[in-house]
Order: structure tokens, then sequence, then C-alpha cells
């Protein structure tokens, strides 16, 4: 099947997948494979791998659906794994509660869930957004303890803040990726300084959705208020003595640290011996394994060595079903990737050109949508809205900037179950899927649409 009535079967399967998962209660797993597999098979992909007339070959739904599987965890399955190592021995030691601390004295015990977004908004610059929220997690988890906060608030602040700078600025590998392909490779310091610019509504209508959707949902590590009244003093008592601020930041800083000097070597495109050891260590998993490698350090400060296999056994059974869902979710992207969905909609693009600066938007949105990598989303349409650039109407740097900015406002809207970034957003902060499309899918919308509208009044005005 392909056209248009393979984009309604699409719309059928996601909706019966959300009913399998919220109203039969079937584990988001077999509810997504099982939807992968019907789909794939429906659009046309083959039983078993097939040779074509030009002697390539035609992977079939098995080997399709085994790469949506493995890529997943090539990407991210050992990031999460060490991640959540790293929050296991920082919440074990008592590093968790100093960090909490320390934002706070930073932004105050009323602005919390503001704190998060922009230290999640900072982070994600250098830092892939799925990385940096199973870093900055531990953080967000006892600032919810600290403070009495809403976690579903914390949770879709955080999110928003990475997903933000993820779409708009260099040199995250998507904006990076449009803006050469856009022809403004040479402009990246633009690039940037609108990312920045074009963040601000996004994340401001993120913050106040965040503040509005927690008093409707709630997530299953909700701080009960009258236990967190519990003394500062009586928490520090439960761990003896804390560690110290450097001890506490560094298995969270180091890794940020790091992969941001790759980014920068990536950027100025620099070469050698120091160039590829700053692009090893930068990588998310040499990265993270260092940070785990404070972590355990800190752990041993604490004497509490003994403890640590324990931790890893624990760590281990909590991530495992995480790491299967957003495989899952990589399944089902695959599945779309490999069918002629994002061809289809690629050919019929010329029905939105008239639109103006909503037409790469409203393009991005929909591949973002139909296939849920934001990336792929910013380089696909990149490369389709390339050509009509002049017929469009944009030739300066800045329109082509603007039209930049337009594809990331679309790569962020929506977020589902078919991202793997959706997985790590509602199973690290504790939500049901359901509630997650409540929460982060919403709060997705909003921001794509804030992010849209102001793209279009800058286009009004900067030229």
């Amino acid at each position: 099947m392909t056209g248009f009535p393979l984009i309604i079967v699409f719309v059928i399967a996601i909706i019966l997948m959300i009913i399998m998962i919220s109203r039969f209660k079937i584990h988001p797993f077999v509810s997504i494979m099982c939807i992968s597999l019907v789909l794939g098979l429906i659009a046309g992909i083959p039983i078993t791998d097939t040779k074509l007339e030009d002697g390539s070959t035609r992977a079939g739904i098995a080997t399709v659906i085994g790469q949506g599987f493995s890529g997943t965890f090539t990407s991210i399955g050992i990031v999460i794994i060490l991640g959540a190592l790293i929050g296991s021995i920082l919440e074990k030691t008592g590093a968790a509660l100093k960090l909490a601390d320390m934002v706070i004295k930073l932004v105050g015990k009323k602005h919390p869930v503001l704190a998060m977004e922009l230290m999640g908004w900072v982070v994600s610059i250098p830092v892939f957004c799925d990385s940096g929220f199973v870093i900055l997690n531990p953080i967000r988890k006892a600032l919810v303890n600290r403070t009495a906060t809403s976690s579903v608030a914390m949770t879709v602040g955080l999110a928003s803040g990475l997903f933000a700078s993820h779409v708009f600025i260099p040199p995250t590998p998507g904006p990076i990726a449009a803006a050469n392909t856009l022809g403004i490779g040479d402009n990246l310091l633009m690039v940037m300084g609108m990312g920045v610019v074009c963040s601000i509504l996004p994340l401001t209508a993120a913050y106040f959705y965040a503040q509005f959707i927690s008093k409707k949902v709630k997530a299953d590590d909700e701080a009960d208020s009258g236990e967190v009244t519990k003394t500062y003093e009586e928490l520090v008592a439960e761990f003896g003595k804390l560690p110290n601020g450097f001890s506490a930041l560094a298995p969270i800083i180091v890794p940020i640290i790091l992969m941001a000097l790759s980014s920068v070597v990536s950027m100025a495109k620099m070469s050698g011996f120091f160039a590829s050891l700053c692009t090893f260590l930068g990588t998310p998993i040499i990265a993270l394994t260092v940070g785990t490698i404070f972590a355990v350090i800190q752990l041993a400060g604490a004497d509490k060595m003994k403890e640590f296999y324990d931790i890893c056994n624990e760590t281990l059974k909590t991530v495992g079903p995480i790491l299967f869902v957003t495989a899952a979710g990589g399944v089902l992207g695959k599945v779309i990737a490999s069918s002629d969905m994002v061809n289809y909609i690629s050919s019929h693009a010329d029905v939105l050109s008239a639109m103006g600066i909503l037409f790469p938007f409203l393009l991005s949105a929909i591949l973002k949508s139909a296939q849920g990598s934001s990336t792929v989303a910013l380089t696909t349409t990149a490369g389709i809205v390339a050509p009509l650039l002049p017929v469009l109407g944009f030739t300066t740097p800045m329109q082509i900037t603007l039209v930049c900015m337009a594809i990331g406002a679309g790569a962020m809207t929506v977020s589902h179950a078919n991202d793997s970034y959706y997985w790590v957003v509602t199973n690290f902060g504790a939500m049901s899927p359901e509630r997650g499309y409540k929460t982060w899918t919403a709060g997705t919308l909003v921001m794509g649409i804030a992010a849209i509208i102001e793209i279009a009044i800058l286009s009004l005005i900067l030229h």
C-alpha cells in the first residue's frame, strides 16, 4: 500500500496502539511490536529480504524490525544503562541531595521547574536530549523530593528545555545538517544566535504548560509534601555526611564537558591526535563511562563499595523495561521509514509550498509525527526545501536561517510513541504512556505552535 491510504492506515494504527495501551492495559512493548508488524505488512514491506532489479536488496519485515530494535540499542541503550547507574550511585551517596541543594541556592526554592528547564536547555546544546535527560534525571528527582514540586512539572520542564536546543541550536547534528543543506553552513553563528532567540517563546509556553498539566496529571514518583517537610538536616543525617560540591557534580558535569569538547572539535573541523582524543572521549558512551568512574570513586569515598554489586543489579532491573519499550519505539519508526510514506509526503510537498514560512514547519511536523526522529525530520525537510528556497522567496541568509528555525519547530511537533525520547521522558519521569500523551506529547504540540508563531512574527520583521 502506498500514497494517502497508507497515511490513513498509519493514523488508525497509532490510535489502535494508544487504545491497546491505555484502554486494554496491554504492555507498551507488546502493543508497539504488534502494531509495527501489522503496519509493516500492510505498507507492503516484503515478508522476506527481496532482491531488486538493480542488484540491491530490499529488507524484509523481520530484518526491518531487527534493524529498528538493534539501532535503538546501538544509539542509546548503553547510555541509558550508564546514566541510570550514575543516578543510582548519586542517590545512594547523598550526592543527588547535595546537587538539589546547590540548585536551590542558585535559583531559590520558588523556581525549581524553571531551573530544570534552563539547565536542560543549556546541557542539550552539546548533548543529545536523550542522553541529557538521563544525565540530569537524578537532579530532577532530588529536587522533587527536596521541594515537594510536582514531578510531572519537573519532567515536562526538563524535557522541554532539552528538546528546544536539540532542534534549534548547533552543534546538535540536526540543526547543523539542516543549515548545511540549506546553504548557510558558513553562518552557523547566526543560526546559533537565532536558535537562542527562537527558543524563548516555546520555553515560556512549555513552562506554563508544565505548571498547568501538573495540576491534572500525577506521576508515580510524586513527593509526599508531608514527608518532604522532614527537615533538610534530617535528610542529610540519613547519609551521615554529604559529598562536597565538586564530588557530587563531577559524574554529571564531566560527561557534559567531554561531549561539548567533541562538538567544538567537530564544528571547528579540527584534526590530529587531540581532536581524535576529544572525539573519542566525547562519544556519549565513553563520556558516560568516565562519569560512571567518577561516581564509583564517590561511592568508594563514602565507604559503600560493598553495595556496588546490588546497586548495579537493581539498576539493570529498573532500566530493562525502559530499554525494551524504547527499542520497540525504534522499531515503529524504522517500519515507517522503510515504507513509502516518507517518499509520498516528500513528493507531494508542492501542495504545501504556497504557505510561506509555514511550509517548512508543516512538512517537518508531518515527517516528525510520522517517523519519530527529530534529526530525520530536520535533515529530510531541509533536503526537500533547499531547491525551493528561491521559489518561496527566501534568498537572504537571515530568511534562510528562519526557514531552518521553522524546520526545527516542526521537528519538535509532536513527540509520541515512535520517538525514543518519548519513552525516555515517560519512563524516567515515572508516567504511564497514557499520561505521557497528556503531558509530554501535548507539551511538544504547545512548544511547536509557540515556536512557529514566534518565527512567523520574526519573518515579518527580519529580512
